[in-house]
């Protein structure tokens, strides 16, 4: 069974016809037939049930299809594993959240990127449960997580850094003259939240549910920009990680309450399957991982 033909089985898939598939490949149109029917004749089954111009998988196609994946797949590793170190090249799946995406990130990645420009970085944000399990699932080859320190059988999870959280108010908030905030007093004052299930949206609830206080109105965002701009606007008090407003304090645009943050703590962590190999474009990252931690941390 050839490798190419595999291949060409694929994308025969992925595109949904012969003539896409040709295009694609940029191969005649009489190749792509000729290699299906040889892997037809080989498995002794038809791939494909040919249905009113279309081409939809038969039983055997469907039960070949993650098996041609997975060869595919390892096929790019061997060839990743086999050139130099300065000609590395493939591709790497990696999920944030969108706080650790814009302010832990960017620098990395970048840095990457330069040592290395042939390699694509696909870059999925989520929630940290979400990317945890795309990451156990092997859609993700590592994730960027922000949440307490955890363990998981199937996963590698180390901390990068713990990272300081802060409530954020709008400078002129008369909640500004206390010398300590505490959980009753915000008791009425609307709180502007990060989406539900995020991991340190629930501690700060928890902690707050925990003295009696349920917040009444709450505002919920996806962005942790859009939050910034509405405490900037006076529109409530926000929970968020310190890194995220670091420019925005030092400007005087927000000010920070005198809140005791810490059972609301969370750390920035990199998780990958334990079963996965560590491919060369794999290992150089985490490798640049690690140096830019190291900065974090101190």
């Amino acid at each position: 069974m050839e490798s190419r033909h595999l291949f060409t089985f694929i994308v025969v898939v992925e595109t949904g016809s012969f003539t896409r598939a040709a295009q694609k490949l940029d191969y005649a149109q009489s190749s792509i037939t000729a290699q299906i029917q040889a892997l037809e004749t080989e498995i002794g089954q038809p791939l494909f049930d040919r249905i009113s111009k279309k081409i939809i998988l038969t039983d055997a196609g469907r039960r070949l299809l993650p098996f041609a994946q997975e060869i595919s797949r390892m096929h790019t590793l061997a060839q990743d594993a086999l050139r130099s170190e300065s000609e590395l090249t493939g591709s790497l799946r990696i999920g944030a959240p969108e706080s650790l995406a814009a302010f832990r990130l960017p620098g990395i990645i970048k840095e990457f990127r330069v040592k290395y420009p042939k390699v694509q970085i696909i870059l999925k944000p989520g929630a940290c449960w979400e990317l945890t399990d795309l990451v156990r699932s092997g859609e993700l080859d590592l994730a960027f997580l922000l949440q307490p320190e955890t363990e998981d059988k199937d996963l590698n999870i180390e901390t990068l850094v713990h990272e300081q959280m802060t409530l954020i108010a709008p400078p002129d908030h008369p909640l500004m003259s206390l010398s300590e905030v505490e959980p009753f007093h915000l008791k009425g004052e609307t709180i502007l939240h990060t989406e539900t299930g995020c991991s340190y949206r629930t501690l700060f609830e928890r902690h707050l549910n925990s003295h009696g206080v349920f917040p009444d109105p709450t505002l919920e965002f996806w962005s942790i920009e859009a939050i910034k701009q509405c405490v900037m606007a006076g529109l409530g008090i926000a929970f968020i990680p310190l890194i995220t407003v670091n420019n925005e304090l030092a400007e005087g645009k927000l000010a920070r309450l005198n809140w005791n943050d810490e059972s609301q703590r969370v750390a920035t962590q990199i998780a990958y399957h334990h079963k996965k190999w560590k491919s060369p474009v794999l290992t150089e990252f985490l490798k640049s991982v690690q140096k830019h931690a190291e900065n974090w941390r101190s």
